[in-house]
């Protein structure tokens, strides 16, 4: 089981949205108004916006999860990949170890097709290849 929310430019605070089944969460990445969001921003104060437009969804069981968020910039659209996950992470040159929970690591510059890629990957347990593209 995987939950989600949101976040909605002009609300100061992400959106719980709850459980969601692997089956529906690509048509619901697919039917996330980006554009809709981007566009509402266009004549809004920059002080009025809390956020990009995002979706976050997390797989409930190994914590695993996935933000996604979308700019508009002289290029297009951008979406930027978000990709959380419990990882062994080492300080002072490998002396210490410790699992962080929630270490997290991003990608700028993805298309939708990154998107649709990082999202299968997720709903799927690939690992590998969240990890090698997205770790």
């Amino acid at each position: 089981m995987f939950r989600y929310s949101i976040c909605d430019p002009l609300k100061s605070e992400p959106i719980e949205m709850g459980e969601i089944n692997k089956e529906k969460i690509l048509d619901t990445v697919e039917g996330f108004p980006w554009t809709d969001f981007l566009d509402r921003m266009k004549g809004v104060k920059e002080s009025e916006v809390y956020f990009s437009p995002s979706i976050e969804l997390e797989n409930k069981n190994n914590r695993h999860g996935l933000s996604i968020s979308i700019i508009k910039n002289e290029k297009g659209n951008e979406f930027y990949i978000f990709f959380k996950r419990p990882k062994m992470v080492t300080k002072l040159f490998g002396l210490i170890k410790n699992i962080d929970e929630d270490f997290i690591s991003d990608r700028t510059g993805q298309t939708s097709n990154d998107v649709q890629d990082a999202v299968a990957a997720l709903i799927n347990d690939d690992f590998v290849v969240l990890e090698k593209r997205w770790g």
